[in-house]
């Protein structure tokens, strides 16, 4: 079975619930505490053991290369500056040498591949992608992996739903998948949650499916092509989700990560009571 060696960052999008904040600076450079909100899905992918990181970018995302590129200058005053700490963090954010590249096509070649949608980002003790490469070792060659979690049954007309198998190790074999079911229709509670790993002809039905919702190439409509002759199957990670391309989602992703940082978590959650007793 091939390893997941490459993961694609789908980061063209506008942002356009984010304007004016987005005018000049792609959503992707939002940040969550003290990083963009790629830098966290980035760091994701890597702690999975993702080797080669695909950006498929477009026009204005140039602050996008600017970040994952070496910054030499400012290393060199922080060193002179004898700011140690600062550096280290610095170069942490830097992927290594041939780790990157940006793209307008998908350049993943004839292997098994993960997606990472930036807009989504999964609190765990355990990176979720990396949960899912080892759940897919035990799903078989020629598989596909989706990384779903249970919501409220009466909040699924909101989300893209999958409906549930028979179970194949963590994991359980992919029936049927419908984006924004009707109320009372959805096949299960699960919905599909921003991280899959897919096969390399989702690229044949991408290329010729044709726009769907927004006018867009939707994902959802490829994979339910491609479903017909490969199997999906959907596993529960463990961990939280958080939708930055929301206001509120971005808001509680800050508060959510904030609390997790052990630097900042007691005087943070302090705060947060501060805040939340003068507002009542």
């Amino acid at each position: 079975m091939q390893r997941i060696r490459k993961a694609v960052f789908p980061v063209a999008g506008l942002g356009t619930r984010f304007l004016p904040a987005t005018k000049a600076m792609p959503k992707e450079m939002l940040t969550v505490v003290d990083r963009p909100v790629i830098q966290h899905v980035v760091d994701e992918a890597r702690a999975a053991g993702i080797e080669h990181l695909i950006f498929v970018t477009g026009r204005g995302k140039a602050v996008i290369e600017d970040h994952f590129d070496r910054a030499y200058e400012l290393e060199a005053t922080l060193e002179a500056r004898g700011k140690k700490a600062e550096l280290e963090i610095l170069k942490q954010a830097q992927p290594g040498a041939g780790e990157t590249s940006f793209t307008r096509q998908q350049s993943v070649g004839n292997e098994p591949f993960a997606v990472l949608l930036p807009d989504v980002l999964v609190l765990a003790k355990k990176s979720c992608l990396a949960q899912m490469i080892d759940a897919h070792t035990q799903t078989g060659d020629k598989t596909n992996l989706i990384a779903v979690e249970k919501i409220a049954p009466d909040q699924t007309h909101q989300y893209g739903v999958v409906g549930m198998g028979a179970k194949k190790g963590p994991a359980f074999e992919i029936t049927s998948m419908v984006e924004k079911p009707a109320k009372g229709t959805a096949p299960s509670n699960n919905i599909v949650t921003g991280r899959y790993i897919l096969q390399p002809e989702i690229f044949e039905v991408l290329e010729k499916q044709e726009r769907g919702a927004g006018g867009e190439i939707q994902l959802t409509d490829a994979m339910i092509a491609l479903a017909k002759s490969q199997k999906f199957y959907g596993f529960n990670f463990d961990g939280t989700t958080y939708d930055c391309g929301s206001k509120l989602g971005f808001l509680a992703a800050n508060v959510a990560f904030g609390l997790a940082r052990a630097d900042i978590a007691e005087s943070f959650r302090a705060e947060l009571k501060r805040i939340t007793a003068s507002a009542s």
